[in-house]
């Protein structure tokens, strides 16, 4: 589904109704779905109080056409309205006749607040990018607060949160505080563009609302839906044998990091690469074959344990040759034996036109070599976490998470390769200018090692015959999905990266039994 600028939005909706369906119909569909997505939310509340921030746009037109249904269905609808425009006055005259009941002034409402079991923003949406002030500022801070402290009433924003940016996701202070975000007709990038905008929206759903087939939607960016995975995901012949699904070269591991290659190379695995051969320290070795003997294993001589020596180097790069791609870095170190590594294997990566996908140490590594960018294979796989995306980039956190499709698209573009920013929202962007989004936002994938296993999906994907781009954002899926399967069977907190290894075949199996339900 692809991710919308406000001026791509506003010439969707100019093609719509050149193709009949003009904006009052787009207006009448999206209040509609936005009064049955209410009702739904709050189905378990026997005669529901709903108050209605209703804006002087087309945000608040959205917003008195659903007052309007929510009243014929028998709800107890306010509406606050802080500044009234003669164009949404028939829509607040037909909500009026349906039975809603207009409050008024700041003494009215606050009294109402109260009482009140769903409040609706329909204040700005995508219509407003100044900072907000007056009554709209002091309702909005009202809502917030008493939302904040003993208010248990649900809020739903319409299209955009009040006071967030919908292209940039930057937000004023009084932004409105979303349990839940209904954006209409397609995402708008601001939702996922920040990490700041995240926790504003709440949960995003997105509405029907009636625009026309065959309306050409501008932009590559997209947000993964089980859709698109499916298509993607690699196809397994009755006659396939391992050589088949590609063999993979993993580097990883070290004295303080010996988990990290157990699970990339165990993410490989799960994922369906062919044969995962894990390069790995000698002392750590012993210990990762009790879990994980399904893999081959090169051991590498050591200064000390679980330290690479210089000749280790030498012994990984003459075996590249055997391999489809490579993964390395994860919990490699970042010892000078280790960059030592790292600077052969992308010198012979190069020369063998080997897919390269580089995590973690890895990236610290090349962060600090002069003009790394020109030295990699093109089309590589960067996996940074916005830590790691600062020190290549040579920023700050804050801005890399400020405008985070953005600085992947640039970077990705300036640096020829496919860049995995990770995060709530994951962003995956293509040199070619390609972006995907993945729209699952799960906080049981924040912990230690999780980031070692989507490499290893990556890589294995990688291996299968996908395209860079492709074993990327699909890699992002089938991670964050194990996620979803794992939190829901153990809750959000104390999922463990291991974890979600047993969950990676679950979700290829549906995504599977997707493609061959669409066929």
């Amino acid at each position: 589904m692809k991710l919308v600028t406000v001026s791509e939005m506003i010439a969707i909706e100019h093609e719509s109704g050149l193709k009949g369906v003009p904006p009052a119909q787009l207006m009448e569909h999206a209040g509609l779905a936005v009064a049955e997505k209410i009702m739904d939310f709050a189905g378990h509340i026997s005669s529901k109080r709903i108050m209605l921030l209703v804006g002087p746009g087309n945000n608040g037109g959205d917003c008195l056409v659903a007052a309007r249904h929510l009243s014929r269905s028998g709800e107890q609808v306010f509406l606050v309205i802080p500044a009234r425009n003669p164009s949404n006055e028939n829509n607040l005259r037909l909500a009026m006749e349906a039975g809603a009941c207009l409050l008024e002034g700041i003494p009215d409402f606050r009294k109402q607040l109260l009482n009140t079991d769903v409040c609706l923003d329909g204040f700005f949406g995508t219509g407003r990018s100044r900072p907000i002030g007056g009554d709209f500022k002091t309702i909005l801070g009202a809502v917030n607060s008493f939302k904040s402290g003993c208010g248990s009433f649900l809020t739903v924003a319409i299209d955009v949160p009040s006071g967030v940016d919908s292209d940039t996701g930057a937000i004023d202070p009084v932004a409105f505080i979303a349990d839940r975000t209904l954006t209409l007709g397609y995402p708008k990038i601001g939702l996922y563009n920040s990490d700041a905008a995240i926790p504003v929206a709440g949960k995003i759903t997105v509405l029907d609302i009636g625009i026309p087939a065959g309306v050409l939607i501008p932009g590559e960016r997209n947000l993964i839906d089980q859709k698109s995975a499916s298509r993607v995901l690699p196809r397994r012949s009755s006659n396939a044998h391992k050589g088949t699904f590609g063999r993979l070269l993993v580097v990883a591991g070290s004295d303080k990091y010996p988990g990290a290659a157990y699970l990339s190379s165990a993410g490989a695995a799960r994922s369906g690469a062919g044969l995962v051969t894990l390069a790995v320290p000698r002392s750590l070795q012993q210990g990762i074959v009790s879990r994980l003997p399904e893999a081959t294993y090169l051991p590498l001589d050591e200064l000390t344990p679980g330290i690479i020596d210089r000749q280790a180097a030498e012994k990984v790069s003459s075996a590249i040759g055997g391999y489809s791609a490579l993964l390395a870095g994860c919990g490699m170190g970042q010892t000078r034996e280790a960059g030592e590594m790292l600077r052969l294997l992308i010198e012979n990566a190069r020369k063998n036109n080997l897919p390269l996908v580089l995590d973690a140490d890895g990236l610290n590594l090349l962060a600090g070599i002069p003009d790394w960018h020109k030295n990699l294979p093109p089309g590589s796989i960067l996996t940074p976490h916005p830590g790691e995306m600062g020190r290549l980039c040579e920023t700050s956190v804050e801005l890399v998470q400020k405008d985070r499709i953005g600085i992947a698209l640039i970077k990705a573009r300036e640096w020829n390769q496919v860049v995995v920013l990770k995060g709530a929202y994951t962003v995956i962007a293509s040199p070619d200018g390609s972006v995907m989004v993945n729209p699952c936002s799960n906080p049981a994938l924040a912990s230690a090692g999780t980031g070692d296993v989507l490499a290893g999906i990556i890589a294995g994907l990688l291996v299968q015959g996908l395209n860079r781009f492709e074993a990327a954002w699909l890699g992002v899926y089938l991670h964050s999905q194990a996620g979803v399967a794992a939190a829901r069977e153990s809750g959000t907190i104390g999922v463990l990266a291991s974890d979600l290894l047993p969950y990676i075949p679950e979700v290829i199996k549906s995504l599977d039994s997707a493609r061959e339900m669409e066929q």
